[in-house]
C-alpha cells in the first residue's frame, strides 16, 4: 500500500518545479491534477475486484506492479502535462489493484474489530511514507530534475514486487467465483444491498475527499498562499507523524471499545474541530500558519483513526465477495473521493476558509451517517 503513498507524497515538491517545466500559472490549476487523476486511476478496481475473486489475489497483484512500474517510467519521459496525466492515471489504475488485493488479502483473513486493527497497524506504515517521502523528493531535485522524482517509485515499485513474490495466495480455489454476467450481477447484488457496507464506505468517502483536497493543494498552501515554500517538507512530514499516529492509536481502540463506539465518538470530535477551525479562518482569513496546519494535522489523525473502523465494518458482511467488494469500496473512496478533493481545490483560489468549510460539511455529513446507524447494520 506505501506504493500508493510514495505514488504521489514524493512529488509534491516537484510541483513548482512542474510548473516552470510546462509554462503553468503559479495556481491550483495543473499540479494539483498529477494526484487527483492518479486517485480517479482507483476507479478500475472496478474490475480488478472480480477478477481477484475469480483467478486468486496473486494474479492481479502483479497485474499491477506491471502497470505501475510501466506508467511510472513513461510519466517521468512525459513531454507534455496532458500526457504525463494520462500515465499517471494508469499509474494510479496499477496502485488500485495493488491496494485493493491489500484490503482483500486482509478480508480473507480477519473480520470485525480484529480487521480493524489489523487495518490500523498497516495504516500506520503506510503512513510514515507522507513523512519521509517529501525530503526524499526535495533532496533528487537539489542534485536532479522533477524527471529523477518521479521515476523513484517505479524503481521502489519493482523492489517491492520482488520482495511480494515470498506472498501466498489467501483465496483457496474452491473459494474462487465464476466469472460471468450472473456471477458478477450476485456479487454486485450482495455487497450494494448490505446497507452496513453502503453506509460505511460513504463515511470513508467523504473523509478520503478532505485527504484528497490537503495532499493535491498542501504545497500550493505551504508555497503561495503562506509564501513559505521551505517549510513545506518540514510542515507536511509533521503532518504525516500525526496522521500515523493516529492509525497507531486506533489499534488500541478498537481492541478496547470496538470498531462502532470508536467511530461515534470521532466523528464527533473531528466535526467540533472542523467547527472551531472554520470559524477562525472565518474571523482570521489568514491565521498563524503553525495554528492552521496544527487544526488540518489533527483533522487527518483523527481520520486515519476513523478509517479502519469505517472499513472493517464495511467489510464485515462480505467475506464471500472480499474481492468484489474491495473493488467497490476502494473505487467508491477513491474515485469520488477526489471528485470531492477537486471541487474543494476548484473553489480554494486564494482564501483558506474553503478548506475548513468542506472539512466541517464533511463532518456533518458522517455524523449524519453514523449516527443514524441501527444495532443490527453494525
Amino acid at each position: 500500500m506505501i506504493l500508493t503513498a510514495i505514488g504521489i507524497d514524493i512529488m509534491l515538491p516537484a510541483f513548482a518545479e512542474i510548473r516552470k517545466h510546462f509554462s503553468l500559472e503559479e495556481s491550483t490549476s495543473g499540479t494539483p491534477y498529477i494526484v487527483t487523476v492518479f486517485f480517479a486511476g482507483q476507479a478500475l478496481q472496478l474490475v480488478f475486484g472480480p477478477l481477484s475473486d475469480c483467478y486468486g489475489r496473486l494474479p492481479i497483484l502483479r497485474i499491477g506492479f506491471a502497470l505501475y512500474i510501466v506508467a511510472g517510467l513513461a510519466a517521468a519521459l512525459s513531454n507534455s502535462m496532458p500526457v504525463m496525466l494520462v500515465w499517471r492515471f494508469v499509474g494510479g489504475a496499477g496502485a488500485s489493484a495493488v491496494f485493493m488485493t491489500t484490503i482483500a488479502v486482509v478480508r480473507d483473513h480477519f473480520s470485525g474489530d480484529k480487521m480493524a486493527r489489523t487495518m490500523s497497524l498497516i495504516f500506520t506504515i503506510f503512513l510514515f511514507t507522507p513523512v519521509v517521502a517529501p525530503f526524499l523528493g526535495a533532496a533528487i531535485l537539489t542534485w536532479t530534475s522533477w524527471k529523477f522524482v518521479f521515476l523513484t517509485p517505479p524503481i521502489f515499485a519493482v523492489i517491492v514486487a520482488i520482495w511480494s513474490l515470498r506472498m501466498k495466495e489467501s483465496l483457496p480455489p474452491s473459494q474462487h467465483i465464476k466469472l460471468n454476467s450472473r456471477s458478477l450481477a450476485i456479487s454486485f447484488s450482495q455487497v450494494l444491498s448490505n446497507r452496513n457496507f453502503c453506509r460505511y464506505t460513504a463515511v470513508t468517502t467523504l473523509l478520503f475527499g478532505g485527504i484528497s483536497a490537503y495532499v493535491s493543494n498542501s504545497e500550493f498552501l505551504v508555497g503561495s498562499i503562506y509564501r513559505k515554500p521551505g517549510q513545506f517538507s518540514v510542515i507536511f512530514a509533521t503532518v504525516g507523524i500525526v496522521m500515523a499516529a493516529g492509525a497507531l492509536v486506533n489499534t488500541w481502540l478498537a481492541g478496547q471499545y470496538g470498531s462502532r463506539r470508536v467511530i461515534r465518538a470521532l466523528i464527533l470530535v473531528y466535526t467540533i474541530i472542523a467547527g472551531i477551525l472554520f470559524l477562525v479562518t472565518y474571523l482570521v482569513p489568514q491565521p498563524p500558519i503553525v495554528a492552521f496546519f496544527t487544526g488540518i494535522a489533527l483533522l487527518l489523525g483523527i481520520n486515519m483513526s476513523i478509517e479502519p473502523n469505517s472499513s472493517a465494518l464495511a467489510m464485515k458482511a462480505v467475506g464471500e465477495a472480499a474481492g468484489t467488494a474491495s473493488s467497490i469500496y476502494g473505487t467508491t473512496f477513491f474515485f469520488v473521493g477526489a471528485l470531492i478533493g477537486s471541487a474543494i481545490s476548484f473553489f480554494l483560489k486564494d482564501t483558506l476558509l474553503v478548506m475548513p468549510l468542506g472539512y466541517l460539511l464533511i463532518g456533518m455529513f458522517c455524523t449524519i451517517l453514523v449516527l443514524t446507524a441501527s444495532e443490527q447494520e453494525t
